[in-house]
């Protein structure tokens, strides 16, 4: 790997989401590495809460004019990434999602080549860009476009790489770079911290952070901790909001279980609540990758999911947690059970199997890429 420091622009959603928050961890781990980094979209991203000389944000601006119905985003961010990368001499572009980010860049590298500056770019994959809204047909041709005219594609889970091929006409090639996470040193303090604020010492504390999207299957949850909670004493936080959030806090309180049920809307670092559980959430209809689940096993907390996507690259069965079919929560509830009883040996097991997608590996890969596509 070469060791000259780049200049690298870094396009993606500022939000809670997981390529949003890959994308914000990606840039500052480089900035610590020395590496100028350039963070552009609509607004600051909510996990870049670092103070780095190497860091540089610029906001997209959209003006309100009364001719378009709907804010031309992908145009303006376009003219914004020509704009930064002339006068900031960047010597590559890195877009998380595939649109309108990937698209918008294609559009800025050709202005850019008329102006006689060649800017290589990388786009990541993440999931729902491919498995959702990719589906769309109204998307399918620029996202394939968008795509295939990228300098190089990176994916987060051999599954999402599959899928791609599948649903697209791609003729790249795609290497696969999983999300990673930073061990935090202070996991210990915020696990005594959470407890502290959502269980009693005998309970046992069940967490699901996610955007509340029906994909996340937010009643199953529910519906899982209710079993769990007729067993043994528990309480669930449920962090994130979006449109399942008013169904489930229904159903919360036709049921009974306000007491137990504790909903805290987004959470700059939901980390911070997810260190104090026993046990995390996730029966997705659907996850490309699982950052989620990931972010849990590195705090030592096991988990409980379904078997879509990406999940089985991620949560290793009868060591990390357990993996089950979608939809079948009595399984999950069953399997969940047995996972408390045994707390010690899966929190183990989740910490070791966290271990394999430490931040460095990633970062070596991403970098590796840089090199290529500079060349």
């Amino acid at each position: 790997m070469e060791n000259r420091l780049l200049r690298i622009g870094i396009v993606g959603y500022p939000t809670f989401g997981g390529s949003g928050v890959v994308a914000t961890e990606l840039g500052m781990a480089l900035a610590e590495m020395g590496h100028e980094v350039h963070f552009i979209t609509y607004s600051q991203p909510v996990r870049l809460n670092r103070i780095n000389k190497n860091i540089r944000f610029h906001e997209v601006n959209v003006s309100d004019y009364p001719l378009f119905v709907y804010p031309p985003y992908e145009l303006v961010l376009a003219s914004k990434m020509v704009d930064v990368v002339k006068y900031e001499k960047l010597d590559v572009l890195h877009v998380h999602y595939a649109i309108p980010h990937a698209s918008a860049a294609y559009m800025a590298k050709k202005i850019l080549e008329d102006e006689g500056i060649y800017i290589p770019v990388v786009t990541t994959l993440h999931g729902t860009d491919i498995t959702l809204v990719g589906k769309d047909d109204s998307f399918k041709p620029v996202i394939t476009f968008a795509i295939n005219h990228s300098t190089a594609v990176t994916a987060v889970s051999e599954s999402l790489k599959r899928d791609t091929y599948q649903y697209f006409d791609i003729k790249k090639d795609i290497s696969v770079v999983p999300n990673f996470i930073a061990l935090a040193p202070e996991c210990d303090q915020w696990r005594v911290s959470a407890r502290a604020e959502f269980v009693s010492p005998n309970e046992k504390m069940l967490v699901h952070i996610s955007n509340f999207r029906p994909v996340k299957r937010i009643m199953d949850v529910l519906y899982i901790f209710q079993k769990v909670s007729a067993q043994l004493p528990a309480k669930l936080v449920m962090v994130g909001d979006g449109p399942e959030r008013h169904k489930a806090e229904q159903w919360t309180r036709e049921n009974g279980m306000v007491d137990c049920i504790d909903f805290v809307g987004n959470v700059k670092e939901p980390q911070e609540i997810l260190a104090g559980a026993d046990l995390f959430v996730l029966p997705s209809e659907s996850e490309s990758f699982g950052l989620s689940a990931l972010e849990a096993m590195a705090l030592g907390v096991p988990v409980i999911s379904s078997n879509m996507g990406g999940l089985p690259e991620v949560n290793k069965e009868g060591v990390s947690g357990h993996l089950c079919p979608v939809g079948e929560v009595e399984e999950m509830a069953e399997k969940s059970l047995e996972i408390l009883m045994n707390w010690d040996r899966y929190s183990k097991g989740a910490r070791e199997v966290a271990s394999a997608f430490g931040i460095e590996r990633v970062l070596n890969q991403y970098l590796d890429i840089y090199y290529q596509v500079v060349k």
